[in-house]
């Protein structure tokens, strides 16, 4: 059994911030995926179903952001699991929106959300690093992560979550290369790489015209008619005049 935790803040106030990508994570491979309805535990929201070979739990904890772990931690403990079988995804300041990075435990770096699940079940799960970039400032990071998905990140988000949606069966069998081929395969989709026949050297060069043949300056002389006897005869008289 694999947990796969997204995280985010409850409610429709939050629904499309930046800080819920994990949340909207979650909804997708539900949807896509045809996972059982959304019903209420472990201080969360759960949702069931299968992703290749692997039966998975979805859990959008309802604690706030602030205090995920306690979720996480129950969640854990029920299907007595180890944290190696937990996956968190979670937005990332630290990478451009539309990148996704995975790894294996290592330190929360001031998310709050990963601050609180390493206080109830230590570090050593893996969890998917989902970037939305930076605003520039540490001290306008709380109201950015706050704020919504501007309109023209739209379609990028969308190409986004259904690369995660894709990659998600790869994500619960630990097969880390098949999730980025597949994100990547959605976001920054292959150019068509068939390549059209070679035109020849002088392809598109105006076809030259035979040059007209040269005419003779001097006409061609008319040949002479024959003499008759007459002519003869007179141009002998001619001579002896």
């Amino acid at each position: 059994m694999k947990l796969i935790v997204g995280l985010g803040n409850p409610g429709a106030k939050y629904e499309k911030n930046r800080h819920n990508v994990g949340f909207m994570a979650l909804d997708r491979i539900a949807s896509d995926h045809g996972f059982g309805p959304w019903r209420a535990r472990f201080q969360g929201e759960v949702s069931e179903g299968r992703l290749g070979q692997e039966r998975v739990m979805l859990l959008k904890p309802a604690t706030f952001m602030n205090l995920s772990g306690q979720s996480v931690g129950e969640a854990m403990r029920y299907l007595k699991i180890e944290p190696g079988d937990v996956i968190v995804l979670h937005d990332e300041l630290d990478l451009a929106p539309g990148k996704v990075r995975l790894k294996l435990g290592g330190g929360h770096a001031g998310h709050n959300g990963l601050r609180s699940i390493h206080q109830h079940i230590g570090e050593a799960y893996r969890r998917m690093r989902i970037g939305i970039g930076h605003p520039g400032h540490k001290d306008r990071v709380a109201g950015y992560v706050l704020s919504d998905f501007a309109k023209a990140e739209e379609n990028g988000l969308d190409d986004l979550m259904r690369g995660i949606s894709d990659g998600a069966e790869a994500l619960a069998a630990g097969d880390d290369a098949r999730v980025m081929n597949a994100v990547a395969a959605r976001v920054s989709p292959a150019r068509n790489s068939g390549t059209r026949p070679a035109a020849p050297p002088n392809a598109g060069a105006p076809v030259a015209k035979p040059a007209p043949a040269k005419k003779d300056a001097t006409p061609p002389e008319t040949p002479a008619k024959p003499e008759t006897l007459s002519d003869r005869l007179r141009a002998l008289g001619e001579r002896f005049r």
